[in-house]
């Protein structure tokens, strides 16, 4: 009896054992659970209908949970159906036996789905406005995923769904000009974050990769985090301005760049983003500007393109923080140069600390008469802020340093129409293209300026003075309102003529001086004055130099002047100037001009002599009017011993001249006023020199096409004859 019952228990046992070992590794199928499973599902959304085929169910006997599940079923919702590769589940075995179906957990696996569908099926379900968006943006693309669902005791659907699968193959429908197609990526969803990896897409034709994208859920905001790498990207002048603000960054002709980017911001209910932040390490290939700047005539041989090539760029954005730090070369002209910069933008201003160094490159600073040595390095630092609201600019510090020359501005404040408010200092020690030294400082007190130097080279300023159309040019950007002091200890007027002691003070009004008293001596106590006045509607202008050559040697038509002095006068009003200038006992080398007038009137014998040893002038007198670019020369009168000049017309600038005149031997001016009664032998004597007849000229035509006529004339006009006995009188 107790065999039977020993054989009995061992083969129960077996059978046990046996089924057990059938159930967990082979399994059983059956359609019992289906309706059960359905129901489930139905509970989740009433509208959805799940379609199982048989399930096969396994024992989990570690866990004491069966394992159900079924190969390929389909979820339909009103016409629109999902199909799954699997789905399976764990039930509770103590659960059954208490009569309950209750899953701990769902796991589905999906067949390779067109996004499209899926977003359609979802829509049919619940028709929201993110899902109506969402299926009009997506073109194309293809999802699997792998979907676990947690039921709690009482089988409801915990919130601790997990979502795992790929995307493929995606394309978004064009937005503006952004075509986004290649989409491939992994994804993980759980309630409130959402992870994205190995994102790999191409926008607009460029491969983009993101190795991570982080979606948070923060109550009705969504924080985005991500991490974006990209290798070797070309971008072109209409690329470019697909993500770039124009007026921002104008004039970018093309890009080549690599980007390591860490990136973060908000989403609110409203889909607007909010704080963007950025982090990104920029290495910048190459960059070509087209240039918008006229530099000329600081760097001569600056190129219509400008390139950034081999810069490596920190950049750091934080709501209304921005930072950009880099370095590299930068071709501005023929040759490489370095620059660096740290620019860092906040809500109210813009502060920034550029550096460029200049090596194998021309650098001209023409108003100071200096001029880079082309084998050596000029560096150039920058520094200041630029209010974002006001848009003035106040520049704390520029210095050009090159060798031993130094030029360093401080504090320069410019209103937002570039024009100079103030400066604080201006420190200046170099040599300049004369191989005379310059060493000046500026300080600021107030509205007055304090102008001190031990020695100043004033060449190439007399050079500026004396063209006014450059004086218009310069005043437009120069301070409104200020007096400038001035005490230089010696001032060169060019190589050969300095001056001692200048003394003064200039006052400007509007870019203009108004106002000035300027004196100084030559090495012989021979003076040098200027004067101006100002009055309501007019200003007088004097100047005085007891040594005219360093003025008027700087007209090229004039070679080898010498001696004489120089007084000029000028009253302006309502835009006219009348003027008067005057030159006494002076001689010139060669006036190419005249010279050409004396050899068409067959006075060879003079213009030889103006051309070799020279001809010398007693005085030379010119009263002329001005106004814009017309100048009225009311009387030009030169009297020597060899050939007196008289002479009128107008010149309108770079269009026509228009002169006319009588230039007549010394012989014919003594004979003639010599046969005046009384008067001309008082003046001349009684011995009539010999010689010709004096010629009358015109010269008219565009500036470099001039016509020269000439005419002998037998008789001199009266007025020749009175302006001759006026001088002969003074004489």
């Amino acid at each position: 009896m107790k065999k039977i019952f020993y054989r009995s228990l061992i083969l129960i046992f077996l059978g046990i054992f046996g089924f057990t070992i059938y159930l967990s590794t082979i399994g059983v199928k059956t359609d019992r659970f289906n309706n059960q499973i359905s129901a489930k599902v139905k509970k989740i959304n009433s509208q959805l209908e799940l379609e199982l085929n048989e399930i096969g169910i396994f024992l989990d006997l570690f866990e004491l949970q069966l394992r159900i599940k079924t190969i390929g079923a389909n979820l339909k919702n009103k016409d629109e159906t999902i199909n799954f590769e699997s789905i399976s589940s764990n039930i509770d075995i103590k659960k059954i036996i208490n009569g309950q179906f209750t899953p701990t957990e769902l796991n589905i696996s999906t067949r390779s789905i067109e996004i499209k569908k899926i977003i359609s099926f979802l829509r049919s379900i619940e028709n929201n406005p993110q899902l109506f968006i969402l299926e009009k943006f997506v073109k194309k693309g293809y999802l699997i995923a792998d979907i676990i669902l947690k039921f709690d005791e009482q089988g409801k659907l915990k919130e601790n769904y997990i979502i795992k699968g790929l995307v493929k193959d995606g394309e978004i429908k064009k937005i503006r000009n952004f075509n986004l197609s290649k989409i491939n990526f992994l994804f993980n969803l759980k309630k409130n974050f959402f992870d994205f990896n190995d994102i790999q897409l191409s926008l607009n034709n460029k491969s983009i990769l993101l190795p991570k994208l982080n979606i948070r859920n923060k109550q009705d905001k969504f924080l985005i985090s991500g991490k974006n790498i990209n290798n070797d990207i070309f971008l072109k002048e209409n690329e470019i301005y697909q993500f770039l603000n124009k007026d921002f960054f104008p004039g970018i002709i093309s890009s080549e760049f690599s980007l390591d980017n860490n990136f973060s911001f908000l989403i609110d209910k409203k889909y607007r983003i909010k704080d963007l932040k950025i982090d990104a390490n920029l290495n910048l290939k190459k960059m070509n500007f087209s240039n918008k700047i006229s530099l000329k005539k600081y760097l001569p041989e600056i190129n219509d393109e400008l390139i950034l090539t081999n810069q490596k760029i920190q950049i750091q954005y934080n709501k209304n923080f921005l930072s950009v730090k880099g370095k590299g070369n930068i071709i501005l002209q023929k040759e490489v140069d370095d620059i660096e910069y740290d620019l860092i933008k906040s809500k109210k201003d813009l502060k920034f600390n550029t550096s460029i160094k200049i090596k194998k490159n021309p650098v001209n600073l023409s108003v100071l008469n200096f001029q880079k040595d082309i084998n050596s390095n000029l560096e150039i630092s920058l520094a200041g802020n630029k209010n974002l609201i006001s848009k003035e600019i106040l520049l704390k510090k520029i210095l050009l340093k090159e060798k031993n020359n130094i030029f360093e501005l401080n504090d320069l404040r410019l209103s937002k129409d570039k024009k100079i408010e103030s400066i604080n200092r201006i420190d200046l020690d170099y040599y300049d293209m004369d191989k005379l030294r310059n060493k000046l400082l500026i300080s600021r007190k107030s509205r007055e300026y304090n102008l001190v130097s031990k020695s100043f080279n004033a060449s190439k300023i007399i050079d500026d003075l004396l063209k006014p159309e450059k004086n218009l040019e310069n005043k437009k950007n120069l301070l409104s309102n200020f007096k400038l002091n001035i005490k230089i200890n010696e001032t060169f007027l060019d190589k050969d003529h300095v001056i001692d002691d200048l003394n003064g003070y200039l006052y400007f009004k509007n870019g203009m001086i108004t106002e000035a008293n300027l004196d100084s001596f030559f090495s012989k106590n021979e003076k040098i004055k200027l004067t101006i006045k100002s009055f309501p509607n007019e200003k007088i202008t004097t100047f005085f130099s007891d040594v005219a050559k360093p003025f008027v040697n700087r007209y090229e038509f004039i070679k080898g002047f010498e001696e004489g002095n120089l007084n000029f006068y000028s009253v302006k009003k309502n835009d006219i100037s009348d003027s008067k200038l005057v030159i006494d006992n002076f001689k010139v080398q060669e006036v190419p001009a005249l010279a050409k007038l004396l050899t068409l009137a067959s006075l060879q014998g003079i213009a030889d002599l103006l051309t070799g040893e020279g001809i010398r002038f007693s005085d030379f007198e010119m009263t002329f009017t001005n106004k814009n670019n017309l100048l009225r020369i009311e009387e030009l009168y030169a009297i020597g011993p060899a050939i007196s000049i008289l002479m009128d017309g107008y010149i309108q600038k770079n269009e026509l001249v228009s002169l006319r005149g009588t230039l007549v031997p010394a012989t014919t001016i003594n004979r003639t006023i010599s046969s005046i009664p009384l008067i001309g032998k008082i003046l001349v004597g009684k011995k009539v020199g010999e010689g010709v007849f004096g010629v009358s000229f015109k010269i008219k035509g565009p500036p470099k096409k001039l016509k020269t006529t000439v005419n002998p004339v037998k008789t001199l006009t009266p007025r020749f004859i009175t302006r001759t006995i006026e001088k002969l009188k003074k004489n």
